[in-house]
């Protein structure tokens, strides 16, 4: 079985980027294709699920097309329903994708076959297709009652008096009711039936509706009124803020491990109902700041977090990580009005509490709440999570990225944990581990040309730190003298690449072996030096290297010297420096360097090796040598090493303020 093995850890802090909402996403993607006009999305989520509603909508007739720029997308609406009449669409476990194109479907008047992995058949539909039937839908259970895979035929519609659904269950379909019912073209009153769940996320349909030319009159959440002859007009660019739900994890991460941890892409002007998510996080004691597209959280001033008893129905998605942080809160959490987990991915209600156990708490499960603590009967001040987690918790995902997301939090509890089947977050956040290793060990990655000095800066300020250090030349110079070890050339790619792929390296200190053989001097030499640069230029070989200096970024923090750390390697780094000095400056040192050692150098020659080694890094097609946006340019031509390092450390300093204040003067292996 596939897992991720989280070590131990206290502490998080840092900044994270979200992806853009999946459910903002999948809304903007059908609404774009019935719409008339052009639609261009940006910040698209690009998921699992999202790539099931692309792929649905192609299968339909929806021309789409990507705009070269990351998540950027263009989509050619049909102005009323699917051109295709006949289709068969795998939905995979999409519930924002399976729900909304069934009802948009019952609409079109043709045949259409719609089905999913095994889970999505266990999850319920009959009170959408119910609501759909009074309308005048055909639509036709092909397993079993109430549950897809479906069949719709054509039907004659005739909207415009009222439609009842049931609003217990899922909110997903009175929002399917709402986007489909337009291309009937009459007027339409939805009524719901019992109590409505997960309000905040019909808010988000009538919000992005509206942006499309329909505007929805609502009385309370009990009924809602859809004009006759609404049709939907692109509004020509609509972009997709961060995922609230995603952003949950981050911030519970710097509530817990002291942080700050701030979000961005999501805050004050969010139109997601689990932005208040930040909310219970200031009700457990956490400190929370907010500004128009940011939020932030740091742990209570005293470092005790609190339990709290919380009616969820506002945060259905984002109530799952306050269940994960009930385990860090002294007292018993109380979360309620969640019975809608249990038709998600998977039964969450049964599957969080059977994970919470394995970890140590008490847990206490219901048709519509849990209850979560991690010690009962013990007076506040002996609630210690250092003593009551247990350690190598194996969790079971259960096919469900919000468990995986959750639990990873677990490992701030200072015990190791593993996560079976990580890449389930793939539904819709696949980077999300990635992101999330960035808060417990973060990132500073220093990029420089050749002889810049930022070998000698970035192995300082990791001892200065007490972090682990890469050196990411090293293993292109290993490389390099493993290829002319076995006489290869080095415009021979594959052969260079499969060396890349079994390197026998090993870091043991300072000591850099090579299958055994201290190669740290061997390695420096101008015909390995000259060489690393030349084998860098294959992708092949890069792509090899990327997942073992990847690896390396573990607790305290890292400092990765290279020439693409924060492009391409660790493009999430908390401090990216751009270290150079002129070619004069480079030469100077270079030539130093080599008669410190007693070998021969002619300065003039260094100078040429040097431009022609910069052209031909910063001229290659993948990985360029170049600074980066976001990075800060230290120009050592005129420092010192000790200015140069201190400079550095006081933009640590700056970023990452309780990092650098805990990890002072520790020591830490190198890479």
């Amino acid at each position: 079985m596939d897992f991720l093995d989280l070590a131990p850890a206290r502490h998080a802090a840092g900044s994270v980027r979200l992806p853009g909402s999946k459910s903002i996403s999948n809304r903007f993607l059908l609404l774009a294709a019935l719409a008339e006009g052009e639609t261009r999305i940006r910040d698209l989520l690009l998921s699992d699920d999202t790539e099931r509603m692309l792929d649905a909508l192609k299968t339909l007739g929806i021309r789409w097309e990507s705009l070269g720029q990351e998540n950027d997308f263009l989509v050619c609406g049909a102005g009323g329903p699917f051109p295709a009449r006949q289709a068969e669409l795998f939905l995979g476990n999409a519930g924002t994708a399976f729900r909304p194109l069934t009802a948009a479907l019952a609409l079109s008047n043709g045949r259409y076959r719609l089905s999913g992995v095994p889970r999505m058949h266990e999850r319920p539909i009959g009170d959408l297709v119910d609501a759909l039937r009074q309308v005048g839908a055909d639509i036709r259970y092909l397993g079993n009652e109430g549950f897809p895979p479906l069949e719709v035929l054509p039907a004659t519609i005739q909207a415009g008096g009222r439609v009842a659904v049931r609003g217990e269950a899922s909110s997903q379909f009175l929002t399917a009711l709402l986007m489909a019912l337009p291309l009937s073209g009459r007027g339409a009153t939805v009524e719901v039936a019992g109590e409505l769940i997960s309000k905040p996320y019909i808010d988000i349909t009538l919000k992005l509706m509206s942006r499309f030319g329909v505007s929805v009159e609502r009385d309370g959440w009990r009924a809602f009124h859809i004009p006759a002859g609404a049709r939907y007009r692109s509004p020509g660019t609509v972009h997709v803020e961060g995922d609230a739900s995603s952003a949950s994890y981050f911030l519970a991460a710097g509530a817990i491990g002291g942080g700050p941890v701030r979000v961005e892409g999501v805050g004050r002007d969010s139109i997601q109902g689990d932005v208040r998510f930040a909310e219970a996080l200031q009700a457990m004691g956490a400190q929370i700041a907010m500004g128009a597209n940011w939020i932030e959280a740091a742990a209570p001033a005293d470092g005790r977090l609190k339990a709290i008893d919380l009616d969820c129905n506002h945060i259905p998605d984002a109530a799952m990580t306050l269940a994960v942080m009930a385990l860090f809160a002294e007292g018993t959490t109380r979360l309620t009005h969640i019975a809608s987990w249990r038709v998600k991915e998977t039964d969450r209600i049964a599957a969080m509490a059977t994970e919470l156990r394995k970890l140590g708490a008490l847990v206490e499960e219901g048709a519509d709440f849990i209850a979560v603590s991690m010690q009962r009967g013990e007076p506040p001040a002996a609630v210690s999570r250092r003593l009551t987690f247990k350690p190598n918790a194996a969790i079971d995902t259960y096919d469900d990225h919000r468990m995986a997301m959750c639990f990873s939090l677990a490992c701030l509890g200072g015990v190791p944990v593993r996560i079976h089947d990580p890449k389930c977050v793939n539904k819709t956040f696949p980077d999300y581990f990635d992101r999330f290793l960035s808060l417990l060990a973060p990132v500073i990655a220093i990029d420089g040309p050749s002889a810049s000095g930022k070998g000698t800066v970035a192995a300082l300020v990791a001892e200065k730190l007490g972090f682990h250090y890469l050196d990411s030349g090293a293993l292109y110079r290993l490389v390099a003298l493993a290829a002319l070890r076995a006489g290869l050339t080095f415009d021979d790619g594959e052969a260079l690449a499969r060396i890349a792929e079994t390197l026998p390296a090993t870091f043991e200190g300072s000591r850099i072996l090579l299958d055994g053989e201290d190669v740290s001097a061997a390695i420096r030499s101008e015909e390995c030096s000259t060489g690393s640069s030349k084998v860098a230029a294959f992708p092949a070989v890069r792509a090899a290297l990327l997942g073992r200096q990847r690896a390396y970024q573990q607790a305290p923090g890292l400092v990765a010297e290279g020439r693409d750390m924060a492009s391409v390697v660790f493009p999430d780094a908390q401090l990216k420096v751009f270290l150079t000095a002129t070619a004069e400056a480079r030469a100077e040192r270079r030539h130093k360097q080599l008669i410190d050692k007693g070998m021969s150098a002619n300065i003039d020659t260094l100078l040429q090796d040097l431009r022609e080694r910069d052209a031909r890094d910063s001229a290659r097609a993948v990985a360029p040598l170049q600074k980066c946006a976001d990075a800060e340019l230290l120009d050592t031509t005129d420092l010192t090493v000790d200015e140069a390092v201190t400079w550095v450390l006081e933009r640590v300093r700056q970023r990452l303020p309780q990092a650098a204040a805990r990890s002072r003067n520790k020591e830490a292996p190198r890479a």
